[in-house]
């Protein structure tokens, strides 16, 4: 079990995978949420969590005044727990869980968001996370914030053209890149790169 940390949902559990996934810490989820809190990204945003997980990050994105959470998760026994929690929140309508992989998702996808989370196992190979990234892009509304949890072995986040990086911090063996989706007006919108 972990649980929300503030928020209309704050203090309420949630149930985590038995295995499979990595949980990120209360230490970690405060420090990110604080910073989207003071930078005004989370209020009425939509929400993309990619390898989503439990939820966690999604759940306390809307328990701090998200409008709505799209929560993508290929193990289907996580995707049950997702399943789970968002009956147990009573988020029905406000979360919706899909269970798919991140690229093929964003590959079908026609929705956009505001802020997109995302924390893939730490030994997703750098091409594979690089694709996820790009094909994210095009899926952002203008200045959407990105925020990757990723190994700090790993070393800086592959960020596509279309995503600029803002800031990272290191927690240990967890570092946190953010990321800010920007238009490049001489180029396509698309997030491509002319060939």
């Amino acid at each position: 079990m972990t649980r929300i940390i503030a928020g209309e949902l704050g203090g309420r559990r949630i149930s985590v995978p038995t295995k499979g996934t990595r949980p990120t810490t209360d230490r970690v989820r405060e420090a990110v949420f604080s910073r989207l809190d003071h930078a005004g990204d989370l209020h009425g945003a939509r929400v993309l969590d990619l390898f989503a997980g439990s939820g966690a990050l999604a759940f306390e994105a809307l328990s701090r005044g998200a409008s709505a959470a799209t929560l993508v998760e290929a193990a289907a026994p996580a995707v049950r727990v997702i399943q789970a929690n968002i009956a147990d929140l009573r988020l029905k309508g406000r979360a919706t869980s899909v269970k798919e992989k991140a690229l093929p998702f964003l590959g079908r996808t026609e929705g956009t968001w505001d802020l997109a989370l995302l924390d893939p196992p730490y030994d997703i190979a750098r091409d594979d996370l690089a694709a996820v990234l790009k094909a994210l892009a095009p899926r952002l509304s203008p200045e959407a914030t990105v925020v990757l949890e990723w190994s700090t072995r790993a070393g800086e986040a592959p960020w596509p053209s279309g995503i600029e990086a803002v800031a990272s911090k290191a927690y240990g063996e967890t570092t946190v890149h953010y990321g800010e989706r920007v238009v490049d007006l001489d180029g396509p919108a698309d997030g491509s790169v002319d060939a």
